[in-house]
């Protein structure tokens, strides 16, 4: 399932809430995995997709299944973190927040200091407790929220998908939440990105600084792009950074682009000063390019194995676990 920014950006000229029977779309399906270590729950708040990756034995595949979410919205953003699950709650009661409680005293809009278990509580039916500090990842009683930015930082999911989750993850799960809007694979000997866009939020200098991306590469891509002939295409990543579009597409290679025809449906040029000064300094030199791939082999390689996997496209499935239920949800900035 995906979320309503990925829908959106995959459409620019669709309109998501009243697109005519018969339009056209695109389903973003396919996603570059973040460049995290592929153990528990990796959120990408970029992105706005949760990634759980199963407990899996020695020499068997490992199974990863991706659900949509919303995250915190301007003045209150999800933070990235390393923390794990600490225990389940089905049915949770909302424990308002003093803050919550006042900015809606000052709207007219009074809530009540507990909202309890049922079709109005912002927490859905189920809620996995984090030993982070009021942040929860939780269902919602609005779904059109999710693949938006409508919460107070907490993580919220379609119904249907953390009803799934919460069966499935254990406590002790460890839980990572990165900002990455830009990631790229290697597959079939070409070089992938996938461009979420930054958040309003996110200061770094995405637009202006190629370093920035090229820093992206995992160690592994690095090796794999040294040792071929294929050249990145600069002019494909600068088209990727001002115009996101969500699906994985090739930026390295000569020839007909697979995936062309979505990267034409997708297409929607950003007119020259919106947004930014409509500057965009890509390309790289040679190198000044060389110089980043110098500066990405010499740093030390992940200790951890699952941090050294590489991001490739995902699979989903499903697998069974345990849940844990009937504690009492603390105040936190959930909806």
């Amino acid at each position: 399932d995906v979320g309503y920014d990925s829908i959106k950006r995959a459409n620019p000229k669709v309109n998501p809430w009243l697109a005519p029977v018969g339009t056209r779309v695109i389903v973003p399906t396919q996603f570059i995995l973040p460049d995290a270590p592929h153990v528990g729950i990796v959120v990408d708040i970029a992105a706005m997709r949760l990634f759980y990756f199963p407990p899996h034995a020695p020499g068997q595949p490992q199974v990863v299944i991706t659900h949509p979410v919303g995250i915190g919205r301007l003045g209150h953003p999800t933070p990235t973190m390393v923390t794990r699950v600490t225990w389940h709650q089905a049915h949770p009661e909302w424990i308002v927040p003093r803050s919550i409680l006042a900015s809606h005293a000052r709207r007219g809009t009074p809530l009540p200091r507990v909202v309890a278990a049922g079709p109005d509580n912002p927490l859905g039916n189920y809620a996995l407790h984090l030993s982070y500090p009021e942040i929860l990842i939780h269902g919602t009683d609005r779904p059109a929220g999710v693949g938006r930015r409508v919460s107070h930082g907490c993580i919220h999911l379609y119904p249907e998908d953390i009803r799934q989750l919460f069966k499935m993850v254990p406590n002790g799960t460890p839980v990572r939440v990165v900002n990455q809007p830009f990631l790229f694979a290697w597959q079939n000997g070409r070089l992938y990105m996938q461009a979420y866009g930054a958040l309003q939020d996110d200061k770094r200098p995405w637009k202006t600084d190629p370093a920035l991306l090229a820093r992206m590469l995992p160690h592994r891509w690095v090796t794999d792009l040294t040792r071929s002939d294929e050249k990145i295409d600069w002019t494909r990543v600068r088209r990727l950074v001002d115009d996101p579009r969500v699906v994985p597409l090739p930026v390295s290679g000569r020839g007909p682009v697979h995936g062309g025809l979505v990267a034409t449906l997708v297409q929607n040029r950003l007119p020259l000063g919106s947004a930014w000064n409509g500057q965009t300094h890509l390309p790289l030199t040679t190198a000044q390019f060389d110089t980043v791939l110098n500066q990405i082999r010499s740093r030390p390689m992940p200790k951890d194995p699952a941090a050294a996997d590489p991001p490739r496209a995902a699979l989903t499935g499903k697998v069974s676990a345990h849940r844990r239920a009937g504690q009492r949800l603390r105040s936190h900035r959930a909806p």
